[in-house]
């Protein structure tokens, strides 16, 4: 049976972020046919890949050979899969088209990853910032630390300010042991500094991906006529007629993407492009296949 995606703009009539959340996982299921989190944590079940400090006695040759990719094995201690979910609630993700706004698509993704985590016996946390860290709900594998992720993501206050680069270099410091970071964003920031957020938090070992969320007249830029901009993260304003400035403006959008996600693989971090009209289900789905089918050419 197909999974039955939900329209984004519905989501919010269906009741409170856990209800929504529960209902979103739910079509993940059903669409998927198997559990789907495997394809989150595999890689941490029995190796991970390697990273400079690592002690060379750990790399396996074997499957270095198949692979030609370095992977140490992991022992016992390392195996207890733990995930830091990082929230960007800066001004520019209260953006939306006329349907769901950034903030709000990011808060259902980050909940039903959290979800399907935790539903694994996995730890799972959240952090909530904008230029700086806001709230953080420290990682945990019991049931009850989704109610108080929800319970957080619930009374966001978005702030005129991002600093994402901070907050990466701060995490990375914060796990003292190897784990995953996934960060949703609109990553309307320097992306140069962001880009060094990420590799610092690889070279630590950390597994990183990247859900780059934005809406679809972002992406289009489907606008005709004359129009006033004004910047959510005090910008000012631009009054101008978007016709003439479309194909400019496609142009830098492709670059900009192609230069993050470029730079996102070459860091060995993982990057999902997110259009907010799209189902979270089908896009939570085909990222999670994505990792499993990765997993097992390992």
């Amino acid at each position: 049976m197909q999974a039955k995606y939900l329209d984004p703009d519905t989501l919010s009539t269906l009741g409170p972020l856990d209800v929504v959340t529960r209902q979103v996982v739910e079509g993940i299921r059903i669409g998927m046919h198997r559990s789907p989190v495997r394809g989150i944590s595999t890689e941490f079940s029995a190796y991970r890949q390697y990273v400079p400090g690592d002690e060379i006695r750990h790399v396996d040759w074997k499957l270095y050979a198949r692979t030609e990719r370095p992977f140490v094995k992991l022992f016992d201690a390392e195996t207890n899969f733990i995930a830091n979910l990082l929230l960007d609630a800066s001004s520019s993700m209260t953006y939306t088209s006329g349907g769901i706004s950034k903030l709000e698509y990011a808060k259902y993704m980050a909940a039903s990853l959290a979800y399907l985590i935790v539903d694994q016996r996995d730890s799972a946390g959240v952090g909530i910032f904008d230029g700086e860290l806001r709230n953080y709900v420290e990682p945990k594998s019991t049931l009850g630390i989704l109610a108080d992720i929800s319970r957080e993501l619930e009374k966001v206050d978005p702030q005129p300010r991002t600093d994402i680069a901070s907050l990466l270099h701060e995490f990375a410091g914060r796990m003292s042991r190897r784990g995953m970071v996934v960060l949703f964003s609109d990553l309307l920031d320097n992306t140069d500094d962001f880009l060094r957020g990420i590799g610092h938090l690889r070279f630590r070992g950390h597994n990183v991906t990247v859900f780059h969320i934005l809406d679809p007249h972002e992406l289009e830029f489907p606008l005709n006529g004359v129009w006033r901009f004004e910047g959510l993260e005090d910008d000012g304003e631009l009054v101008t007629q978007p016709a003439r400035v479309r194909t400019a403006y496609l142009k830098e959008l492709e670059s900009f993407i192609t230069n993050v996600r470029g730079a996102c693989i070459k860091n060995g971090a993982d990057y999902v492009l997110v259009n907010t009209a799209d189902p979270i289900e089908s896009v939570l789905s085909s990222y999670l296949l994505q990792r499993t089918a990765t997993a097992k050419t390992r």
